[in-house]
């Protein structure tokens, strides 16, 4: 049987990369945790990020007409948490404990990421519960480290 609950349950079990997506200005900002950032193409270089409608998220994506895509590093956990909404938080205070910076959109980058690629919103494609946003990349920082997994419920790092 194909429903809600054995999708999550199926999908759970893929392991994928953390990013935080941060959108919004000043004290009018927030972000998410996801798995599901993503490259659409590299020429042009275009990025796909799928957001839940309900999340305090979309408007702002949708207001701003730009995210940031924060390629977590292994030890942003803490950040992950934050952005997932651990312990309540919300909007700005999901920055809190962290360095951020601007980049040419005017979205928050996280300073310590594997790497942080700037985007404004090309196309969104509402269906259902999400928002599959297209993001033209407008800058990328790159960094050092070891990626931050997630699977299954719980957080994992790869190394080679």
């Amino acid at each position: 049987m194909a429903d809600e609950a054995s999708l999550k349950s199926a999908m759970r079990r893929v392991s994928g990369g953390v990013s935080v997506i941060t959108a919004g200005v000043g004290e009018d900002r927030t972000g998410a945790t996801v798995t599901s950032a993503t490259a659409l193409s590299v020429d042009p270089p275009t990025m796909i990020v799928n957001i839940n409608r309900s999340s305090s998220s979309w408007p702002i994506i949708s207001r701003y007409g730009h995210f940031c895509v924060n390629i977590l590093s292994a030890e942003q956990q803490d950040v992950a948490d934050r952005f997932a909404g651990k312990g309540g938080l919300k909007g700005t205070a999901r920055y809190d404990g962290a360095e951020w910076y601007t980049l040419a959109s005017g979205a928050s980058a996280l300073r310590g990421a594997l790497a942080a690629i700037d985007c404004e919103v090309d196309e969104i494609i509402e269906r259902h519960s999400h928002a599959i946003i297209l993001g033209r990349v407008v800058s990328i920082v790159t960094g050092e480290g070891h990626s931050l997994l997630y699977n299954n419920g719980g957080y994992g790092r790869f190394s080679v």
